[in-house]
């Protein structure tokens, strides 16, 4: 792909909304220093946006909360959104999403409240400009890592961003996700959990309860996990060394109620876990607005593996 070697600002933030991060697909090799992996909440959504602009893997595009973003193009440009409904506009004309569309110059992108799901991905030819600290540029904002600036700030009213050029010819490559590709995220989520680390230290009417309850997401989530609620799981271990968590960890705090982590946890934790989500349910979970269903299916290790190298050959990636 070819890129410019200084390119100009081409994209103006009118309006902020309450959370708008640049990530790529997050920063690795580092967590023994304390630093998290950031990255997209919803891999599934934001590899589909770079793939529909012709971006290769890792490129960074902009992850959308809520909505609340305006922005206005300098430059004609090709762009994607995937991910959540959050009844995008293009100069107060509703956007398709899950395919590639032009923004022409002078228009104005809108993002209004969520329809379905949490977190839009805008992906535009060619990619983001930001400088990477720590190999990435994900933004994490607890770390002040990453993002267009580098100190983990969100995106605000007046920001200019940068795009590079690409070299991916207007009208190739795939233009529209495939209809089975779209997820509906208006839907319950089910989501598969690969059960290890304490389980066997849980009570059986817990594993029962854990397996076999529509839980409920609370209104305490975040870039960070997500809290579910629902009967109290309880454990036989009181006391745990801290080990290292890994993205989709489900760890039970004492009040018996899971917390799912997600990309921007903590390094180490010291609460007893059922298991781990797999990377796509991970990524199903992020979309869940607060008070939304959900459920634990258990489901192996190695099914759980071959599900997500299906999905990474999609993109012509190899699983890190």
């Amino acid at each position: 792909m070819k890129q410019q070697t200084n390119p100009e600002p081409c994209i103006s933030v009118l309006r902020a909304g309450p959370l708008a991060l640049l990530q790529d697909s997050g920063r690795f090799g580092v967590r023994h220093l304390g630093v998290t992996q950031g990255g997209p909440a919803d891999q599934y959504s934001w590899a589909w946006a770079n793939h529909l602009t012709g971006n290769p893997w890792g490129t960074a595009n902009l992850e959308i909360t809520f909505g609340g973003l305006q922005l206005v193009a300098g430059r004609d440009l090709e762009i994607a959104i995937t991910g959540a409904d959050l009844g995008a506009t293009m100069d107060q004309k509703p956007v398709p999403l899950w395919q590639r569309i032009s923004w022409k110059a002078g228009e104005t992108l809108a993002f209004a409240a969520p329809v379905s799901g949490l977190r839009a991905y805008l992906a535009v030819c060619g990619g983001f400009v930001a400088e990477p600290v720590l190999g990435s540029v994900a933004c994490v904002t607890r770390e002040e890592l990453g993002g267009f600036g580098g100190m983990g700030t969100k995106l605000a009213a007046g920001d200019q961003l940068s795009v590079y050029s690409s070299g991916l010819p207007v009208g190739e490559g795939l233009i529209q996700a495939p209809r089975e590709a779209i997820l509906d995220f208006s839907q319950p989520a089910v989501l598969d959990l690969l059960p290890g680390a304490q389980i066997a230290h849980f009570t059986g009417r817990s594993l029962f309860d854990a397996f076999n309850t529509w839980w409920q997401v609370d209104d305490r989530a975040d870039r960070m996990g997500v809290r579910l609620t629902g009967p109290r799981l309880n454990c036989k271990i009181s006391t745990l060394v801290s080990e290292g968590i890994n993205l989709g960890g489900v760890q039970v705090p004492p009040d018996g109620q899971p917390i799912v982590l997600l990309n921007d946890r903590q390094t180490i934790g010291g609460y007893p876990r059922l298991g781990s989500l797999s990377p796509l349910s991970a990524s199903r979970l992020a979309q869940c607005l607060p008070r939304e269903r959900v459920k634990l299916a258990a489901k192996g290790s190695d099914a759980a593996l071959e599900q997500y190298r299906s999905f990474r050959a999609l993109f012509h990636t190899a699983s890190r």
